[in-house]
């Protein structure tokens, strides 16, 4: 939210109270009398941009809530059973919970450790990993080259590896684990070029647009969109929280 923003909102407001008339109906004075007094009364109550901005900053948050509540209802085929996804634990779990994420992000390292955590100690959890390359290029190979294991079986210590990796994620760094990982090297870069998973890419950029997600992780648990990182504690209380509930809404 930038101050001339601010500026210009307080100003319409200001306008709308002090002068109900339109703008083409002033003179050139009566403009210029308007703005001197909307400038003197910001100037004399400045407290009044940073009560505006919050209030923004409150309806901003409130739209996006909708529009992730509004885009979950519609989309839940997509988000919980969309085919081209990896899924790892329990695939008849009675919840599921679904992470955005990017080998070359840096929370995303972080959070491979909670989910890894959820796998062993939830039985009874189904997770699906969205490939979701926002870090450019060698993200994006190293997203289609996670896809292309799954016709192995080898995901999960393939994705496990990547992010275990200190150090950027690059094509060649992708490669080297795959390998070391036991996995057909030119098999997998042939597969890569699969339309399905170009497909399951481009199908995750669209979902986390209708979600409102700009970065990663992002996680979903049922019928809620928990932008950003969730320590394991987080998790397991939104999990609990399902099942208490009487089950999953959506998942």
């Amino acid at each position: 939210m930038t101050p001339l923003r601010n500026l210009a909102i307080a100003a319409a407001a200001m306008m709308a109270l002090t002068w109900p008339v339109s703008a083409q109906s002033l003179t050139d004075q009566q403009k210029q009398e308007m703005g001197d007094f909307i400038r003197s009364y910001l100037l004399e109550h400045p407290e009044i941009l940073r009560e505006m901005a919050d209030k923004l900053e409150q309806q901003d948050q409130q739209d996006e809530q909708i529009a992730r509540t509004e885009g979950l209802a519609k989309q839940k085929d997509v988000v919980f059973r969309h085919d081209g996804d990896a899924v790892i634990g329990n695939p008849k779990g009675d919840v599921t919970i679904v992470e955005f994420m990017d080998y070359n992000c840096g929370w995303c390292k972080r959070s491979v450790s909670e989910v890894q955590a959820l796998v062993e100690k939830d039985k009874n959890l189904r997770i699906v990993l969205k490939e979701f390359p926002i870090f450019g290029q060698h993200s994006e190979f190293a997203a289609k080259a996670a896809l292309a294991s799954i016709r192995q079986g080898k995901y999960w210590p393939f994705h496990q590896a990547m992010f275990a990796h200190e150090g950027q994620v690059t094509d060649v760094v992708v490669l080297e684990i795959a390998k070391e990982q036991g996995l057909d090297v030119a098999k997998l870069t042939e597969d890569m070029k699969d339309q399905k998973i170009l497909n399951t890419v481009s199908t995750n950029y669209d979902l986390a647009k209708t979600l409102k997600l700009n970065g990663t992780p992002a996680f979903i648990v049922d019928d809620k969109v928990f932008p950003g990182y969730l320590p394991l504690d987080a998790l397991e209380s939104a999990i609990a929280e399902v099942r208490s509930g009487g089950g999953c809404k959506l998942c």
